[in-house]
C-alpha cells in the first residue's frame, strides 16, 4: 500500500490546452509535465501571455485541460463533476491572491473563518482555527479590524491565515506580492519561508524573478511550455 506521504501533491502529465479551433486555435499549454512533492516550495515564472494563468487555473481546479491528466494529491480531478471539484477546491487548495479578496466591511477574523463555514465545520472548532492562523500569520491583536484599517502587507497576512483554515495540500498564492511595497514584500515572503519549513506544500505564481528565487524550484512557462531550473538555495 502506498503511504499517503509519497503521494505527490499536483502531478500533471502531459497536460494541453487549446483555446479555439482550426486556425484561430491557440495553445496555451503545450505537454506540460509538473510534478511537485509535499512539502516543495515551487515558483512558476512566466511573462504575460506565456500560459502562467493557464496554468493556475487549472491546478486551481477552475478550468480543465484539453489533454493530459491532472492529479491532486492523489485524485484525478478530471474523474470528479462540477460538485466534487467544488470541495476539492474548498478542502484541498488555499488560494492567495494578488489582491488579496477579503470582503471589505468584515473583520479579519471572519474573513478567515468563511472557508470553514462553507465547509460545515462547528462554530467552536471555527473559531479555534481561526484564531490559530491569525496567530500563525502574526495577527492574533488585529481579529476585529477590517480590511481598510490593515495595511497592504496585513491584508496579505489574513488572506494567508484564511488560505490555511482548511488545512490544504497546497497553497497555491497567485503573483502575492504584485500590490505590495519592499517592506511588505519582504514580510510575506518571509512568512511563506516560515510557512515552507513546518512543512507546507507552497506554488507561487509570479513574474518577479527575485521573488521566484526564495523558493527551491523555479519553473519558467514560455510560449506553454515548461522548463525547470534549479532554485537559488542550496
Amino acid at each position: 500500500m502506498t503511504d499517503p506521504a509519497d503521494v505527490p501533491v499536483l502531478d500533471v502529465r502531459r497536460m494541453s490546452k487549446v483555446y479555439g479551433e482550426g486556425d484561430t486555435a491557440v495553445h496555451a499549454l503545450r505537454e506540460v509535465d509538473l510534478l511537485v512533492r509535499r512539502g516543495e516550495y515551487v515558483a512558476v515564472v512566466g511573462q504575460s501571455g506565456s500560459g502562467k494563468s493557464t496554468l493556475l487555473n487549472i491546478l486551481g481546479c477552475l478550468d480543465g485541460p484539453t489533454s493530459g491528466r491532472y492529479l491532486l494529491d492523489g485524485l484525478d480531478v478530471a474523474d470528479l463533476d462540477e460538485r466534487q471539484q467544488s470541495v476539492l477546491r474548498n478542502r484541498q487548495i488555499g488560494f492567495i491572491f494578488q489582491s488579496f479578496n477579503l470582503i471589505p466591511r468584515t473583520s479579519a477574523f471572519a474573513n478567515v473563518e468563511l472557508p470553514m463555514v462553507y465547509a460545515g465545520v462547528s462554530r467552536r472548532d471555527r473559531r479555534r482555527r481561526t484564531l490559530a492562523a491569525l496567530d500563525v500569520v502574526g495577527l492574533s491583536h488585529r481579529t476585529e479590524s477590517r480590511p481598510n484599517q490593515l495595511s497592504g502587507g496585513q491584508q496579505q497576512r489574513v488572506a494567508v491565515a484564511r488560505a490555511l483554515v482548511t488545512r490544504p495540500a497546497l497553497l497555491l498564492a497567485d503573483d502575492p506580492t504584485g500590490n505590495l511595497d519592499s517592506a511588505s514584500t519582504a514580510d510575506v515572503l518571509d512568512l511563506f519561508d516560515n510557512l515552507h519549513a513546518t512543512g507546507r506544500t507552497i506554488v507561487l505564481i509570479t513574474h518577479d524573478h527575485e521573488v521566484a528565487e526564495r523558493a527551491d524550484r523555479t519553473v519558467t512557462v514560455t510560449d506553454g511550455r515548461l522548463t525547470e531550473q534549479a532554485g537559488a538555495r542550496p
